[in-house]
C-alpha cells in the first residue's frame, strides 16, 4: 500500500491522549503509528536499537518508553524475541474499508508474523467484517495447522495405515475449510467491486496530484485511494489531468464527478474512454461540413428577388423611346429666339 499513514485529528481531542500521556508519550505514540516500519496490518518488526536512532533516544530510553505503552497504557504489545511490535487500536483507523488491494495486502504481510498471538490481538478492533475474517482465519489456520502437524507427529511414533488415513482426512478437512474460505473471499470481493491497485499505481497518482493540482493532505490521500480502488487507476489518471488543465475550485470533487460520469456512460477503462472520444471528434467533424454552415472566405448573400428584379420588367416600346429621344435642332432655335427677343428689348 502507499507510504502514508492516517493520523485523525480526534487523536489530539481523545481523553486518554489528553489526560494520561505526557508530552514525550505522544512523540512516541506518533511515532510508532508513522514510521518506516509500519505495515498495513498494525504488526511490524522494529528494534530498540532502530527506535532509539530515529528518536534520538539512547537505548535505555527506548526500552523504557516500550515497557511503559506495554504494561501501563496497555496500548502496544511487544515480542522482544521476535522483535515484533503490534499496535492496540490500529485496525480502528487504518482498516476500516475492506476491497480486494487491501485484503491482498493484509495477507500477504499476516504470512511474515512470526508471533501469530499478536494478530489475534489485534484483530479484535478492527470494524470492518471482511478484514477481520482474514485476521481470524489466519489466526485459526495458524493455530489448527501446528496441532495437525503435532497429531501427525505422535501418529507417526504410533504406527502404520491408520496413521495415514487420520493425516489424509485432517488434509481434506483443511482443503475442505479452504475452499470455503475462497468462496467467501470471492464473494466478498465480487460484492465488493474494486479494482486491483498496487503500491506504485497509489504513488505515483498521489505524486501527480501533489505537484500538479494542489497540495496532499491526509485527507487527500484517502479520497485518492478510495478514487484507485473503485475505478480503474489509468482512468483516475486521466481524470486528474483534466482536473489539472482546468484548475476547478474544489479539485477532489472535480475529478470525483468526472469518474461518476464515466461510469454513468459504462466506461471502465482507457480503450473505452478513448473509443468515446473519438466518436465526438467524428460528430464534431460532421456538423463542421453541414450545408448550413457559412464558408470560410467572406461571400456576399444577393437575395433572389434583388437577382431577378429586370425580369419582371415590361420591355420599353421602340415609340417610347423615340419620345423621349431630345430633339436638338428644335431647342437650339428656341434658345435663338429667345436670345433675339431679348436684344430688341435692350436696344428700344
Amino acid at each position: 500500500m502507499a507510504k502514508f499513514r492516517y493520523v485523525y485529528t480526534t487523536f489530539w481531542n481523545d481523553p486518554r491522549v489528553v489526560e494520561e500521556l505526557t508530552a514525550e508519550d505522544k512523540y512516541f505514540f506518533l511515532y510508532l503509528l508513522t514510521n518506516e516500519s509500519t505495515t498495513q496490518i498494525g504488526i511490524y518488526q522494529i528494534t530498540k536499537k532502530q527506535i532509539a536512532f530515529d528518536m534520538g533516544y539512547s537505548m535505555e530510553s527506548a526500552g523504557a518508553l516500550l515497557q511503559r505503552f506495554r504494561d501501563h497504557h496497555e496500548l502496544i504489545k511487544y515480542n522482544e524475541d521476535t522483535r515484533e511490535i503490534a499496535i492496540k487500536n490500529w485496525g480502528k483507523y487504518n482498516l476500516n474499508r475492506g476491497g480486494k488491494p487491501i485484503l491482498d495486502c493484509v495477507r500477504s504481510e499476516l504470512k511474515e508474523v512470526k508471533d501469530t498471538s499478536l494478530i489475534q490481538w489485534v484483530g479484535k478492533g478492527i470494524p470492518n467484517d471482511s478484514v477481520r475474517n482474514v485476521y481470524e482465519s489466519y489466526y485459526d489456520t495458524s493455530h489448527d495447522t501446528s496441532n495437525v502437524t503435532l497429531e501427525n507427529e505422535e501418529s507417526s511414533n504410533d504406527a502404520g495405515s491408520y496413521d495415514t488415513s487420520t493425516i489424509s482426512g485432517q488434509k481434506e478437512k483443511e482443503n475442505k475449510k479452504e475452499k470455503e474460505n475462497k468462496k467467501e473471499k470471492q464473494t466478498t470481493e465480487g460484492e465488493v467491486g474494486q479494482s486491483s491497485v498496487t503500491e506504485e499505481q497509489l504513488t505515483f497518482l498521489t505524486k501527480f496530484y501533489d505537484e500538479n493540482i494542489q497540495r496532499v493532505s491526509g485527507y487527500i490521500c484517502e479520497c485518492i485511494e478510495h478514487m484507485a480502488f473503485e475505478n480503474d487507476p489509468a482512468l483516475v489518471y486521466e481524470a486528474m489531468k483534466i482536473t489539472a488543465l482546468q484548475q476547478p475550485n474544489k479539485p477532489i470533487q472535480y475529478t470525483e464527478q468526472i469518474l461518476a460520469n464515466w461510469r454513468k456512460d459504462f466506461i471502465t477503462n482507457v480503450d473505452q474512454l478513448k473509443a468515446k472520444e473519438e466518436r465526438e471528434k467524428n460528430k464534431r467533424q460532421q456538423s463542421s461540413q453541414s450545408p448550413y454552415q457559412k464558408s470560410k472566405g467572406r461571400t456576399e448573400v444577393v437575395p433572389e428577388w434583388f437577382a431577378n428584379r429586370n425580369d419582371s420588367e415590361e420591355p420599353k416600346s421602340a415609340t417610347d423611346t423615340t419620345s423621349n429621344t431630345i430633339d436638338f435642332q428644335a431647342e437650339r432655335q428656341k434658345v435663338l429666339e429667345m436670345l433675339g427677343k431679348k436684344e430688341s428689348v435692350s436696344n428700344g
